[in-house]
Order: C-alpha cells, then sequence, then structure tokens
C-alpha cells in the first residue's frame, strides 16, 4: 500500500519486473492485478517477506535466488510507526526490527545478487522524524522498558536507516563495488502508515499531507535519476514535507562515525550477518 505501491507501480509502467516483498498475499494480489492490467510493459512477482523476522528474510532470499540471478534495485520500503511496545519474534523492539534490522538482513543476503547487475542501487527510505539522537542500545532486545516512548523509538530506527546508508556506501566504496547506496523519505504523505490511533499528526497528515503517489516522487528519484549517487539523501522541495525531489543535507548525528560503527556492529551481532 501507500508509497510501496505507488513506486511497483512506476516501475512496471516503465518495464520492470517487481518483486512485491509483502507480508500477505491477499493484501498484494490487486496491486499485482494492477500491474497486469496497467502495464504491459512490466511485470510483478509476489514473495511473501516478514521484515521483523529474521528467518522469513533467509526464506525470502532463498525464493528470490531460485528465481533470479540478480538485483537492479532494493527500495527497502517498509516500515512500522509508534505502535504500543511489541517485541519481533526474535526478540527485538518492533520498530527497530521492522524498520532496520530486517532491512540490513535483507541488504547483506542480497549482496551477491545486487553486485551481479550493473550499478545496482540500494534505497533505505528513512523519514523527516529522523531526529532523535543516538541508538538505544540497552533496550533493543529487553523484555521490558519503563522509559520506552514510541515516538523516539520510530525517530531512532528511521535515523537508523541513515546510519546504515552512510555505513552502507563506505563499504560499498571501499570494496570498489558499482552498487550505491542512497536514502531517501517522502515528506508528509497522507498513507496509512497514520492510523487514528497515531494522534495529532495522523490528522495533519490527512488534511495537508502529499499524496502517496507524490510522496514516493522521492525513493523513485534515489532509485533511477542519473545524477543521484551514493551517500546523498533526497526529500520533498517545501520544508521537506512537499513537493518536488531535492538533496537534502542531513542532521549531523545522520553522519556522526561512531553511530554508524555502533549501529553496524550491533546490526551484524543481531542479525548473525557479517560484512566482509
Amino acid at each position: 500500500t501507500g508509497i510501496g505501491r505507488e513506486t511497483a507501480l512506476k516501475l512496471a509502467s516503465l518495464g520492470a519486473t517487481v518483486v512485491l516483498a509483502c507480508r500477505s498475499w491477499e493484501r498484494t494480489e490487486p496491486v499485482v492485478a494492477e500491474i497486469t492490467r496497467l502495464c504491459p510493459r512490466g511485470r510483478a512477482v509476489f514473495i511473501p517477506l516478514e521484515l521483523s523476522d529474521l528467518d522469513s528474510v533467509r526464506d525470502f532470499v532463498k525464493q528470490f535466488s531460485e528465481q533470479f540471478d540478480r538485483l537492479h534495485l532494493l527500495i527497502n520500503n517498509a516500515g512500522v510507526m509508534a505502535p504500543p511496545r511489541t517485541l519481533s519474534r526474535d526478540g527485538f523492539e518492533l520498530q527497530f526490527a521492522t524498520n532496520h534490522l530486517g532491512h540490513f538482513a535483507l541488504t547483506t543476503l542480497l549482496r551477491a545478487a545486487l553486485e551481479a547487475a550493473p550499478a545496482a542501487r540500494v534505497v533505505n527510505v528513512s523519514s523527516v522524524a529522523a531526529t532523535q539522537p543516538g541508538l538505544p542500545v540497552a533496550t533493543v532486545a529487553a523484555d521490558s522498558d519503563p522509559d520506552y516512548d514510541k515516538w523516539k523509538s520510530y525517530s531512532r530506527s528511521k535515523l537508523a536507516n541513515l546510519h546504515f546508508t552512510m555505513g552502507l556506501d563506505q563499504k560499498l566504496r571501499a570494496a570498489g563495488s558499482s552498487v550505491q547506496a542512497i536514502a531517501a523519505h517522502p515528506g508528509l504523505a497522507n498513507t496509512n502508515l497514520f492510523r487514528p490511533d497515531a494522534g495529532r499528526i495522523s490528522k495533519v497528515a490527512t488534511k495537508v499531507g502529499q499524496s502517496a503517489a507524490n510522496g514516493a516522487l522521492p525513493q523513485l528519484f534515489a532509485a533511477t535519476a542519473p545524477t543521484a549517487k551514493g551517500g546523498q539523501y533526497f526529500g520533498p522541495r517545501i520544508l521537506q514535507a512537499r513537493g518536488a525531489p531535492t538533496l537534502i543535507k542531513p542532521k549531523d548525528s545522520a553522519t556522526d562515525a561512531a553511530l554508524i560503527a555502533e549501529l553496524w556492529d550491533v546490526s551484524q551481532d543481531l542479525s548473525g550477518l557479517r560484512w566482509s
């Protein structure tokens, strides 16, 4: 749904084979049918994926590898926002598990497929809310946290998307890889991420947020524009809330070398995966 659906439709309309990595076939089937009907040059393939479950990530990569030998674009678009404190199947705080750790594992396991494609790109979708400093490493896997704040956790998980992008870009450059890591955010896009229980921000998004189609433009730009380069960050032009995609200077915390290294080490330890 939302900006993921719009991104898939646009890429398929231009002739891409789009792999829809989603939790539910029942909710994905209408998009597959829509792409089949509206995008004769493209194709949609559904492979189930629950990003908060590391076993599901591994199963997805296995099924993907059985069907494809390369991957040109990996758009890490999935996200959850401000639910009550919940732990993933692996025992991690759900927003961290879904918004960052699952994407870290997915990208790591798809590295060979990305390297097999000419000039592949990884696009990590962050948020204008990526403002909360630091990573609460001590509470990522805790069964309980009396100081838990769902909005701070969401903000940190979206900052982690930027830390991951910057760290990944550095490692790809050091390896002489042709793969590029780029970040984007949709601004204030009116999608079902803003549930009624999300509070005042949900009402604001409903009234003044831009459409999901416009919210998808920054990540489409990051994925396809010839001028987009590794390590860059794109978002809406007008107050980072709406409008055409433009290059954004991330906050200093997003490029903090110590935080980037800390997140990378924590991600490797929790996922059991190493980026050699």
